[in-house]
């Protein structure tokens, strides 16, 4: 039986259903729907839309770029509306929660329209920023659609409207004369007024935020004293019914003035006196602040500090600059936790909500500070490395990392990190855990430290050491003391023998 179909006169969509060559692919064709048989055996797909002759723009949605991705911001946009993009070809970069990523082309085509330009913030997650047509289309009269947008929000479950409660009676409350200035009081002031039947308008507050204070009070009944000022005899008021005033306006506090917010600065102009400058917060540092606020009032923190002699690695590093082998302290440290948590598997763990979980790798998360805030990139598989190839992976991933460059899988997991603050001269501090990792290692400067020794007659004398402080925090819902103890241990006994390094 034949069939006839009316496909108009596109040239393109000819040439792909009788299968001349032509571009690879069609837009608007979507890819798993249903095949439909046409002639001999050729087959050709369903179309996204009830468009026949022309195909619908390819969109650009807000992707997610990392586990913890929210909303992103267009840093800038690599291609021009009208130009013509490649499959992999780089459309714009887009700062998220951890770096700046590159989003890629997926097809090819012409980029028609660039919805939403650089430099604006806060888009949330499959937003429409841009549109890509075919080749010889009319770019510049491309439609947007008007039915693409962030997903809404997972709609919450009806909950149950509360009970009536019972009306409670609330005390008749006292009304200020008109036009009287109200006051903060003191509770000691306010004995002492009533006491000298004073009325604190008659004096000037001086505390903090407008409070009367207990010596404005006493000041004010020295001046009583001195005949200068008379008592306070409150004019009576006519007769009003008293009302009882609703829950609300009961709770709603007195009517006294309260201090106001100082106003913000104007861009370009000096700051005026009382006003403040509002600095813009990039993505990674909400995100940075929202996750170590979790981590101090979620995880239970313990800490345990060792201090560890460098002398041995100190020895070996000059010893494989002679061969222009440049490795740094830090990387004898990364090297020397990565083998001690093989040593104690029970440490390489972490917490998920539910309950420790054991990991299989060691990767270590390295603290590299950038302007746009600190980012941990991991060293993958850190104990099967050699203090060279750990030198190099931290020199690549640090720069990255500073240039906004990382690729997600190069910070995302770890199982312990590691945040080193000697090159800035600290001698020793305390980090915040990075969830779900249990432990984290605070690291400060070398420094030299006299220390009373013997030598092999027994004799006392003092030999100057180089000495690091390492405190670890560690989760106490998976490394108790006793665990994390232990751990330190076995990390310093590796630092001071670099040979148990190899």
């Amino acid at each position: 039986m034949a069939a006839s179909w009316k496909l108009g006169c596109d040239p393109r969509l000819l040439r792909y259903l009788v299968g001349f060559p032509g571009r690879r692919s069609v837009p608007g064709l979507v890819k798993g729907a249903v095949g439909w048989s046409v002639s001999h055996g050729s087959s050709w797909r369903w179309f996204h839309s009830t468009q026949w002759l022309r195909g619908d723009p390819v969109k650009i949605l807000m992707p997610s770029l990392s586990p913890t991705m929210e909303e992103g911001n267009i840093v800038k946009w690599l291609k021009k509306e009208g130009e013509a993009v490649n499959a992999g070809d780089a459309l714009c970069e887009i700062e998220t929660d951890k770096a700046v990523v590159t989003l890629d082309a997926s097809d090819d085509g012409i980029l028609a329209k660039i919805v939403v330009e650089e430099g604006t913030k806060n888009i949330r997650l499959g937003s429409l920023i841009g549109l890509i047509v075919e080749e010889g289309e009319d770019w510049k009269h491309v439609e947007i659609p008007k039915d693409v947008g962030p997903p809404p929000p997972a709609s919450k479950p009806s909950e149950p409207r509360p009970s009536p409660e019972p009306q409670i009676a609330v005390p008749v409350k006292k009304e200020h004369t008109a036009g009287t200035l109200q006051f903060r009081l003191s509770p000691a002031a306010r004995n002492i007024l009533e006491k000298h039947s004073l009325d604190a308008s008659q004096g000037t507050a001086t505390g903090p935020r407008g409070i009367f204070t207990k010596e404005d009070a006493l000041r004010l009944a020295q001046l009583k004293q001195m005949g200068k000022i008379t008592e306070s005899r409150p004019t009576p008021a006519p007769a009003a019914t008293p009302t009882a005033p609703s829950p609300l306006q009961a709770l709603a506090g007195p009517s006294y003035p309260r201090p106001m917010i100082p106003p913000v600065s104007t861009p370009g102009q000096p700051n005026a006196v009382g006003t403040f400058t509002e600095i813009p917060a990039s993505n990674i540092r909400r995100v940075i602040a929202k996750r170590l606020t979790e981590s101090k009032s979620t995880v239970p923190h313990a800490y345990a500090t060792a201090d560890c002699d460098l002398g041995a690695v100190l020895k070996v590093r000059q010893d494989l600059v002679k061969d222009d082998i440049k490795v740094s302290v830090n990387d004898f440290i990364i090297k020397a936790a990565a083998v001690t948590l093989k040593q104690m598997p029970d440490v390489n763990v972490s917490w998920d909500g539910e309950g420790p979980k054991q990991l299989p790798c060691i990767d270590i998360s390295v603290a590299v500070a950038t302007d746009k805030g600190l980012i941990t990139p991991v060293i993958k598989d850190a104990a099967a490395k050699g203090i060279q190839e750990i030198a190099d992976s931290v020199k690549a991933l640090s720069k990255k990392a500073r240039d906004g460059k990382l690729l997600p899988e190069e910070y995302q997991g770890g199982s312990f990190s590691i945040s080193n603050l000697g090159m800035f001269g600290i001698d020793e501090f305390t980090a915040v855990i990075n969830p779900p990792q249990a432990c984290i290692l605070a690291v400060g400067r070398f420094r030299p430290v006299l220390k009373l020794t013997e030598d092999e007659e027994g004799n006392a004398k003092l030999q100057q050491r180089q000495l690091i402080t390492v405190t670890m925090s560690s989760d106490s819902r998976v490394v108790d003391d006793e665990l994390a103890t232990r751990f330190l241990k076995s990390f310093k006994a590796n630092l001071e023998n670099p040979i148990r390094l190899a």
